[in-house]
């Protein structure tokens, strides 16, 4: 006789965990009010300068450098290879600046090459700014449609609020670390919501049929199940993607640092809310058989024909 499957109480320690959740959602948004987010020169605005060195640049002595001149909110990085640096100062527009700042960093003697003396206006930080929220609202927007049409209200309201859930902590993390939040990052951020919405739509599939399969089990019995049932594919499709990400996280350079960082953040977050979170709020919303069974079509009179 085959094996009988194991199956998991996941559902056990929910409403523990849901406290969990709600402590993190709260330090989240209270850090976010508190100390908002370290928004990158892509939404502040200000000045990019460029150099090259011959040999591979030393970036903590570069930093040195710029604070010992007066340059104390300097965002030093290499670009593309170890001997190109792209500097990040919040300054305002000065076409000597990139001289001032070479000035800086010659004072040892190095041989410096000014490449770029670029400024980014604030007005279009604050559009990048407003768009980008502005998608991500419309993202929302858009997976609830989705999910309702595909699967019932209340599975679109939970998967959304569990989107929700991992944007709000992936923004608490970085706005609690006061970790630099450009363009990069913000991207990690939708890529997160369409990682963790793949893997809840995986799970609420197999959730949806275990209610027509399981008619005798309760509602706790099927989320475990069904939660079981997907734990290997949930793990491999994680782990795979962690790796990838701590290679770019080690190897990749300072320049996707900030998109790794969100990514392996949101990773292990998105893996935990569609356990605990997406299914958890199905129970709470108290999910039943009768919310899968479609309705009854009306019948239309016919007319007796004389």
């Amino acid at each position: 006789m085959a094996e009988k499957e194991r199956i998991i109480n996941f559902m056990g320690p929910r409403k523990a965990l849901a406290i969990f959740s709600a402590i993190l959602l709260l330090a989240s948004v209270v850090s976010l009010a508190m100390n908002g987010l370290r928004f990158g020169l892509d939404f502040t605005g200000g000045s990019l300068v460029e150099v090259g060195y011959e040999q591979a640049a030393d970036l903590n002595a570069i930093r040195a450098q710029l604070t010992d001149a007066g340059f104390d909110d300097a965002v030093v990085q290499t670009f593309g290879a170890s001997t190109d640096v792209l500097i990040r100062l919040g300054e305002t527009h000065d076409p000597k600046l990139g001289d001032k700042v070479v000035e800086a960093l010659t004072v040892g003697g190095e041989s410096v090459e000014l490449r770029r003396n670029e400024f980014v206006g604030a007005q279009v930080g604050e559009e990048l700014r407003e768009q980008g929220g502005l998608g991500m609202l419309l993202a929302l927007a858009m997976i609830m449609l989705y999910l309702a049409f595909r699967f019932q209200f209340k599975f679109s309201l939970g998967a959304v609020l569990a989107l929700v859930h991992d944007v709000t902590l992936v923004l608490g993390i970085f706005s609690l670390l006061q970790l630099d939040f450009d363009l990069t990052v913000l991207a990690a951020v939708l890529a997160v919501i369409g990682y963790s919405l793949n893997d809840t739509i995986v799970v609420f599939d197999r959730i949806r049929e275990n209610f027509r399969i399981m008619r005798v089990a309760d509602s706790v019995e099927i989320m475990n199940a069904s939660l079981s049932q997907t734990l290997s594919r949930t793990l491999v499709t994680s782990l795979t993607t962690v790796l990838v990400l701590i290679a770019l996280f080690i190897f990749g350079g300072e320049t996707i640092h900030g998109f790794a960082t969100a990514l392996l953040i949101g990773i292990g977050v998105g893996t935990y809310s569609s356990i605990y979170v997406a299914a958890n709020l199905l129970l709470a919303m108290n999910i039943t058989k009768e919310d899968l069974i479609p309705p009854p079509k009306e019948e239309t009179e016919v007319d007796e024909m004389p």
